[in-house]
Order: C-alpha cells, then sequence, then structure tokens
C-alpha cells in the first residue's frame, strides 16, 4: 500500500468529526453566497435607490446574523477538525507503539533510537496538518467553487466562463510545483531523522566522549548536520513560498479578468470583439455581486495549494510509519496461541529445549541443536563463552525469538503455540544491565505486580537487600527517579531490579548475573536472597561468577550452541572437559 492510499484509509479513526468539519466548513461558504447577496442589495439600495438606513435595516439584520453564523461554522470547523485529527494521532501512536513493542528486542536492536522517537513524536504530529487542513481544504473546494459557478452563470454566463477557465490553472500548477517539493521533503525528513539520531547518541554518550576529549569533535559534526538540516528546511520553504506566490498571481489574475469584463460592460465602453461575439449587459447589483463572489470562488482553491504542503509532509511522515507497521511481526507474537498451561499462575514449570535451531543471521548459528530440560524447583546454571548462546536460551523463553528449527517445550507444550501474555505472568526476570523506568522507586519495584501491597513490597527490598538504602532516602519509596535511575548506583538499581523478581513470585526466574554489580558484602546478602528465590521454583541463570555456580544444582555448559557438558560443580571439576578448562581460567585471570 502507498503512502497515500495508506492515508485516506486512517480517515475512519477520526469517527464523525472531520464529516462534522467538511459540513460546517460548506455551511460557511454556503453562507458566503447569502453575504454577498445581502451586502450587495444594501449597497444597491443605499446607493442608486437612495434607501435610508430604517429601510436598510431589511438588509443589514440579515447581514449581521450570516456574518456571527459565519464565525460560529468558523470556529465549530477549525474546532472538529482539530479534535478529528487529534482522535487519528492517538489511535495510530498507540498502533505504532504496539506493533514496536511486538517487534520485540531483537528488531530495535537494528534501529536508532533517535530516529524512532522521531516517528512517535514528529512523525505522529506532522499527520495534523493532512486531517485538520488539508482534508476539510479539499472537500470544501469540491464544494463552494461548484456553488458559486451555479449561482453565477445565471446571473453573467461571461463572468461565470471565465472563472471555469482560470480555476483549473490553480490545481494544475499547484501539482506541478508539488511533483518537486515532494522529493525535497522526503530528503527533509531524512534529514530530521538523521539529526534525532545522531543528537540522542550523542547525549547518551557524552560521558564517553569527555573522557576521550572527543566533544568538541562530535559538536562540529552536530554542527554540520544541524546546518544540513537548516539547509533542507529553507529549500522546501522556498517551494512553498513559490507556490504560494504562484497561485496568488493566478487567483488575482482570475479576479482581475472578472473585473475588467464587469466594468466595461457597466460603463457601456464598447470592447473591440466582433458583433457575434457582443457581450450581454449587466446591472450594478449583479456585477457587485459577482466581483464580492471573485475571491471567495478562488479562495478554497488557494487555500488547498496552502495546506498541500502539508499533505506532502504528512505523506513523507506516513511512509516511514507505513514502513514500520509493514515489519511482519515474530510468529509468536502473531498467531493467538489456543494452548493454555492452566489457570494457576504459580504451577511448576517442566522446560525443556529439543534440538533448538536458531541463527541470527544465515550461516551464523547462535544454537544448533541445543537439547536439554530444566526440572521443577531446579536451579540451572548456564555457562559459556561469550557468543555460544546464553543470551539467546534467554530470548527464546522470553518469547523475544522463536526456534528456527526444534521447539521449547513448556510443561509438554511448545512454547511457539502459547499465549505469550500468559506466558509471562509466569516469569520474573533481572538482567545484567537492569533498566528503571521515569516514576518513583515503588512504581518500579511494582512493574510486574502493580497491585501489590505495601507490605509486600517492603518484604521484596528486604530479600533483594534495597530496603537499606530506600529507607535511607528522604521519601524513602516515593523518591522519584530520573531516566535510566539516574541519582541511584549500579549496585542499588540492580537490587530494585531483583526486589522486583520477589515481589512477582512467579514459578520460572531468569536471572543475567544479578549480582554483577553489587560489593562482596552486598554480593553475599542478595544470594541469601537468590536461595530463597530458589525454593520450589525453576531457576535459571546466566552464570559468569564462581560462586554462582558453585550454589546451582545443575551446569549446562554451552559451546557453538550445543550443550556439551551438564552436571553439578564438583562432577564436572573432575572431567578434564570444556567446564574444567573454563574455571581454571578464571581462577588463572583472578
Amino acid at each position: 500500500m502507498s503512502a497515500k492510499a495508506w492515508l485516506k484509509a486512517q480517515r475512519p479513526l477520526a469517527g464523525h468529526w472531520l464529516t462534522l468539519a467538511v459540513a460546517c466548513a460548506a455551511a460557511g461558504g454556503l453562507l458566503t453566497i447569502l453575504q454577498a447577496w445581502l451586502l450587495a442589495n444594501c449597497v444597491d439600495a443605499a446607493i442608486f435607490r437612495g434607501a435610508d438606513l430604517r429601510q436598510a435595516q431589511v438588509w443589514l439584520w440579515p447581514l449581521l446574523g450570516v456574518f456571527a453564523a459565519r464565525a460560529v461554522l468558523a470556529w465549530c470547523a477549525e474546532l472538529t477538525a482539530v479534535q478529528g485529527a487529534g482522535r487519528v494521532k492517538v489511535a495510530l501512536r498507540a498502533r505504532l507503539f504496539a506493533h514496536i513493542q511486538a517487534l520485540g528486542p531483537r528488531w530495535l536492536t537494528g534501529e536508532r533510537s533517535g530516529a524512532l522517537a522521531e516517528d512517535l513524536t514528529t512523525g505522529i504530529e506532522g499527520l495534523t496538518a493532512y486531517f485538520a487542513r488539508y482534508l476539510p481544504a479539499l472537500a470544501l473546494t469540491a464544494t463552494l467553487p461548484v456553488a458559486i459557478l451555479v449561482f453565477v452563470f445565471p446571473l453573467d454566463w461571461v463572468s461565470g466562463l471565465v472563472l471555469l477557465l482560470t480555476a483549473p490553472l490553480i490545481p494544475f500548477f499547484m501539482l506541478l510545483i508539488g511533483k518537486s517539493a515532494e522529493h525535497l521533503n522526503q530528503r527533509h525528513w531524512q534529514e530530521l531523522a538523521r539529526m534525532g539520531g545522531h543528537f540522542l547518541d550523542t547525549i547518551q554518550g557524552l560521558t564517553t566522549l569527555k573522557l576521550f576529549n572527543a566533544s568538541r569533535r562530535e559538536a562540529q559534526v552536530i554542527a554540520r548536520i544541524s546546518d544540513d538540516y537548516r539547509m533542507s528546511a529553507m529549500r522546501v520553504l522556498r517551494v512553498a513560498f513559490l507556490s504560494s506566490a504562484v497561485l496568488e498571481l493566478f487567483a488575482s489574475l482570475g479576479i482581475a479578468i472578472v473585473a475588467v469584463f464587469i466594468g466595461f460592460r457597466l460603463y457601456h465602453l464598447n470592447l473591440p470583439l466582433p458583433d457575434w461575439a457582443a457581450l450581454p449587459q449587466i446591472g450594478f447589483l449583479h456585477g457587485f455581486v459577482i466581483l464580492l463572489l471573485a475571491p471567495e470562488f478562488y479562495q478554497p482553491l488557494r487555500n488547498l495549494g496552502t495546506h498541500y504542503h502539508g499533505r506532502m509532509q504528512a505523506v513523507t511522515a506516513a511512509e516511514r510509519l507505513l514502513l514500520i507497521l509493514a515489519t511482519p511481526l515474530p510468529e509468536p507474537l502473531r498467531e493467538q496461541g489456543a494452548a493454555s498451561l492452566g489457570l494457576d499462575p504459580k504451577a511448576p514449570l517442566h522446560i525443556r529445549f529439543s534440538a533448538v535451531h536458531f541463527a541470527y543471521e544465515p550461516g551464523r548459528p547462535a544454537l544448533a541443536g541445543a537439547d536439554f530440560e530444566i526440572c521443577p524447583g531446579e536451579r540451572v546454571a548456564l555457562v559459556g563463552a561469550s557468543g555460544a548462546g546464553k543470551t539467546t536460551v534467554l530470548n527464546l523463553l522470553l518469547g523475544f525469538i522463536r526456534p528456527d528449527e526444534g521447539a521449547v517445550l513448556v510443561n509438554g507444550l511448545d512454547l511457539a503455540g502459547l499465549d505469550l501474555a500468559d506466558w509471562r505472568r509466569r516469569l520474573a526476570w533481572v538482567p545484567q544491565s537492569p533498566r528503571l523506568l521515569r516514576g518513583t522507586i515503588l512504581d518500579n519495584i511494582r512493574l510486574g505486580a502493580p497491585e501489590a501491597p505495601m507490605t509486600a513490597v517492603q518484604e521484596a527490598a528486604r530479600r533483594a537487600e534495597a530496603a537499606d538504602f530506600i529507607e535511607t532516602l528522604p521519601l524513602g519509596y516515593l523518591t522519584p527517579l530520573g531516566e535510566r535511575g539516574a541519582g541511584l548506583s549500579g549496585g542499588q538499581i540492580q537490587r530494585i531490579a531483583l526486589a522486583r523478581a520477589f515481589l512477582r513470585d512467579a514459578p520460572l526466574a531468569l536471572l543475567d548475573e544479578a549480582t554483577a554489580s553489587l560489593d562482596p558484602a552486598s554480593e553475599a546478602a542478595v544470594q541469601q536472597g537468590i536461595e530463597a528465590l530458589a525454593r520450589d521454583r525453576t531457576l535459571l541463570v546466566v552464570a559468569h561468577r564462581l560462586n554462582t555456580v558453585e550454589r546451582a544444582d545443575r551446569i549446562l555448559v554451552l559451546e557453538h550452541g550445543l550443550v556439551v557438558e551438564s552436571g553439578r560443580h564438583a562432577e564436572l571439576l573432575a572431567r578434564d572437559g570444556p567446564y574444567r578448562r573454563m574455571i581454571a581460567a578464571y581462577r588463572g585471570a583472578s
């Protein structure tokens, strides 16, 4: 589907608001004809019929009523158009955000955060001019000029013919100039996305830039990108102003031609025309009405030309939005699974990887026939060198990806056929670099259990060794956090993330070295909490530290996407295999 067709397809999202906007604008336009007729009669009565103020009131009072009605209709048209555009933006932003969420972290790794932020903000906002201005102007252009022609032709076919012949020049040149402006708009949008993405990357990496004395050099790059964006914006504006000037020129010429034809006949001047082309005479009343209506005839066409730039901007923004929405969803998220794990969210889980193959890129397998199982209540440590497939195992269990071959079975059911929302309610997840969201500490701990009572939150924080530092803060659990937990140390952020897992109380806990950022004393305390967390539930730990490995019920050693060893710490040390060599290298490095 093209961007233009996609934009048209979004019109029902506005509900009845755009229809009301068009109806109000059309009604106001029709009142313009009545206004011109009343005003012409009032002037004609005062000048040519010698009417006084009392006699002219028969025209003046209705004229005031028309003024008031037009003002109200214009206000209603503006209000309803903006309301309709707002509904479209809210619906599209929600759809886009939901689609990005459904695409998952794997897709996000290939996108720039700044560009996505521009899509969700500036891109969506760029649709306002299309729905609130262009579409009502397009509808009004299709109605008001036709109504004026129907009114003018019986009064004077010459003026009607002039209006009819000159009117197509405006949309013709509007489209002609618009074609060249469309390419400029696309380049302008690309410059904006590039600038937004680069600026966000620079802000996020400001500390690194400072440490390497590269901040001044990066500032020069940003200045160059900003200047490119400025030049792109000026090119678009230059074409937009040229378009407006051309439209004004042709509208003015059309009005001038009508005025010349009417003026010559009002003064009874003979135009240099043959006898067969003699023009009919016209009176002041009809001539004045037509002169009043001529600017109103071209006004919708001029407005359409003005808002055509907004349409091009919307089309350019829609191309990017459509590209995101057209990205196919991963299979597990696209299909609604019929299988169910049961109503009890705390039921024990038995997990089996059955000959699972997965590759992020062709020819570079992350898992190559991984086959293992995790029993209920068992604590399993997953170890291996970087690139062995540990993160891929976690991503499969979290539902972000699905196997290319084989299956991940949960209690005998294929995970790909389960409802992921139901499955994820049974998971607790502590990554190595957890992310805290804007809000209070309480909000962040309650992320997976928003209705949890305060006592449960405090208990979870205590078990995660987070209660001590939280309660020393002036606002305690109500302390607001900055972006990515600004104001807290890495260890404190890790403990808040661990408190989430305690509060979630899920039957399967996935930990990616939850003690990586803790000092030895806190690590020992948190390890005790993890011991408690491991009771009566399944626990999978991606381990990097020796003490985490030693406490595991079973250790799985991954190498090149395969489980090459399995057993307890002492058993694996007794063998002369990959695990023993890994431990020897770890102890030698420490």
